[in-house]
């Protein structure tokens, strides 16, 4: 057996060395806590999504080429959309940016149909371009000649849409001989969400039935007037 003196020292060594590493902890979180908090990662954001390319430059020639499908209901004058019924719209005449802007809605669901939107959505910018271009043909122009009598419920709608009928910027569309039932079916899917371009929402929310018929017999009345894209071909023809 170990003598009373050695049981003594023994118990001493071990609070000496139990003191020490005691104290090398402290150390050792000292030193942890004074060094600063790992920063957070200076991970660029993404950068925004790109706008619409709804301004590129169209080529007529290749959208006559892309658009042989279109022109099945765009190409036939009189073509009724089969539920809900009402007049296909015609588009030659119309400006080319409102086209692109119409498809590009189509495209990415803020206009509600089903046909476009399959039609749409396996077009590239450029396509879209080609085709707007294509159907444009020759814009309509401002006539500078109001009609005799503007309706009252009509007045508010030619800031935008011209007093002829006409748009007075590239980015509206022009109304002037437009299908009349396609006129009161446009508004009355800005009212009900079918298309949700904010501005247009806002006006028609107050229209009166009484009100969508008089515009849209008043704009489908005026001359120059936009037409339906002649289909004189298909994508088989020869040339």
């Amino acid at each position: 057996m170990a003598s009373g003196r050695d049981a003594a020292g023994h118990a001493v060594s071990i609070a000496v060395i139990a003191a020490g590493a005691a104290i090398a902890a402290c150390v050792l979180a000292g030193s942890v806590a004074a060094q600063p908090a790992p920063q957070p990662s200076q991970t660029p954001a993404p950068p925004a999504a790109a706008a619409p390319a709804v301004n590129l430059k169209g080529d007529p020639h290749r959208g006559r080429d892309l658009s042989y499908t279109c022109l099945g209901c765009h190409g036939i004058d009189g073509y009724r959309n089969a539920y809900p019924d009402y007049s296909v719209p015609k588009l030659e005449g119309q400006s080319p940016e409102y086209i692109a802007t119409a498809l590009h809605g189509y495209r990415d669901g803020d206009r509600a149909h089903i046909t476009m939107h399959s039609q749409a959505e396996t077009l590239s910018d450029q396509d879209i371009a080609d085709i707007a271009s294509y159907f444009a043909g020759k814009p309509l122009t401002p006539t500078g000649k109001a009609p005799a009598e503007i309706p009252k419920a009509v007045a508010l709608c030619t800031s935008c849409h011209g007093q002829d009928g006409v748009a007075i910027a590239p980015m509206y569309p022009s109304l002037a001989g437009q299908h009349e039932d396609y006129l009161v079916r446009a508004i009355h899917e800005y009212q009900h969400g079918g298309r949700k371009n904010p501005v247009m929402k806002g006006f028609a929310a107050s229209l009166k039935p009484e009100d969508i018929d008089v515009i849209a017999r008043f704009f489908s009345s005026l001359t120059p007037a936009l037409r339906t894209e002649p289909r004189p071909y298909t994508r088989f023809t020869a040339e």
